[in-house]
């Protein structure tokens, strides 16, 4: 058996162990170390483990990431989820599908200072599920709009996600964030649109609830403008150069506490809960990372990535065909997967391959763009059967919805994503155009 096939033989069986449930985090490692042992034997895989997590973990981009965490923690304490949803319902709730809509709005907004795709959803169904079921929405558009609104979480800045990218292939942190915000902004729209045609199919499932008065919704505003003010801070104070992406989140940590404390909602157990909340997530996290170390050296050493890419060369198809290919590749392993692990497993084997690519673009605008497009594939599988992590987190906490109607609520958002993904394929400056002004 050569390098290559004993690589392949590995790859699939990391799939299969994380497929039945094993932790990410000992399947890579598992795998890896077995492999790399059997490449290279144990004085080397000792060396290795000598390094390389010492290596990986000790960057200082990585402490961005609790950070961006905690601002999440805090941001859940201080009930900026209820705000923003509030806002949102005065101003579209009276439309027929505007609880639903005001749910998308709420995580969209939400996610720009939490970072994550579950605790987004998460978070917001303790708000909107029980408004929605009041008025009497239909539990598959409920849950669905909840799981899919999730998702924004990942993919409005600030995102963990592309946090982790930018670290694994050695690109701008800031330059992704702004990437990232106008296919947030498509899948915003998106999703509402999404909302308003299934009403109009199913005019049931959304009713329409009571009209606020006007003054009532401009008051509603003055409860989101934490929110506002966080986002440009952040994101502003990274785009003008006035601090890097880690002072940005550390600033943006001490503003959304500063809030919460404003509001009277930070309490000393609530700050010590944050820390723990914020100290798990980053130790799975980093775990996670020290394992990828471990299996990205095997990858290396059976030459896996260098073999794909010479194969794909001679094949003679376009490039664009190749990107594609890709992308139904991340869309398949989102099924059985969840997106920390596809973005670990694949972006080593395919990243070398995409930016070896001609597009048209420098290898720095490749790299972006494939980064948004795989975030954007892998948030799809967060919402795609049979595992749809976001939709069993959102049914769990929906009592008396079926599984089945909660998966059957997520198939508008699902062909909103595909129309979205089209769309960044065919016009990529809708991802390369705010990098490109920095």
């Amino acid at each position: 058996m050569t390098n290559i096939e004993f690589g392949a033989l590995l790859f699939a069986v990391c799939l299969l162990l994380i497929a039945f449930r094993m932790p990410v985090g000992v399947a890579m490692f598992v795998v890896g170390g077995f492999g790399f042992i059997s490449l290279a034997g144990w004085t080397a895989f000792l060396n290795l483990l000598n390094t390389g997590p010492f290596g990986r973990v000790s960057s200082y981009t990585l402490s961005v990431l609790p950070l961006f965490l905690l601002m999440g923690q805090f941001a859940t304490q201080a009930g900026l989820s209820r705000s923003l949803f509030e806002a949102a319902r005065a101003w579209v709730g009276h439309r027929r599908g505007g609880l639903a809509i005001s749910t998308i709005c709420g995580c969209a907004a939400f996610g720009a200072i939490c970072g994550s795709s579950i605790a987004t959803g998460a978070t917001m169904a303790s708000v909107a599920l029980p408004e929605m079921k009041r008025y009497g929405y239909s539990g598959a558009l409920a849950t669905g709009t909840l799981a899919a609104g999730g998702t924004l979480g990942i993919l409005i800045p600030p995102s963990v996600i592309l946090v982790i990218y930018a670290i694994i292939t050695e690109q701008s942190v800031g330059k992704l964030f702004l990437a990232a915000l106008i296919p947030g902004i498509i899948a915003t729209i998106g999703y509402s649109l999404a909302i308003a045609c299934y009403v109009r199919l199913n005019p049931e499932a959304g009713p329409v609830a009571p009209s606020v008065p006007l003054r009532e919704r401009v008051r509603s505003l003055g409860a989101v403008w934490p929110v506002a003010a966080i986002f440009l801070l952040v994101i502003g104070g990274i785009y003008l150069g006035v601090f890097t992406p880690t002072e940005g989140a550390a600033i943006g940590a001490a503003a959304t506490a500063l809030v919460a404390i404003f509001f009277g909602r930070l309490s000393w157990e609530s700050f010590v809960s944050s820390l723990l909340e914020t100290a798990q997530a980053t130790a799975m996290i980093f775990i996670i990372l020290i394992s990828a170390e471990i299996y990205n050296g095997f990858l290396a050493l059976s030459q896996i990535p260098v073999e794909l890419a010479d194969l794909l060369g001679e094949s003679g198809l376009s490039p664009m065909s190749i990107l594609i290919g890709i992308l139904l590749v991340y869309l398949v392993l989102g099924c059985v997967m969840d997106s920390l692990a596809m973005i670990l497993l694949t972006v080593p084997v395919f990243f070398p391959l995409v930016t070896g690519l001609d597009f048209g673009f420098t290898e720095e605008e490749t790299a972006i763009w494939f980064g948004i497009l795989a975030l954007i594939v892998v948030e799809v599988g967060l919402i795609t059967p049979p595992i749809g992590l976001n939709v069993y987190v959102i049914n769990s906490l929906a009592d008396g919805v079926p599984l089945g109607d909660s998966f059957r609520g997520i198939v508008p958002f699902l062909l909103s994503d595909f129309v979205r993904v089209a769309i960044i394929l065919a016009v990529p400056a809708t991802c390369l155009w705010l990098p490109d002004l920095v």
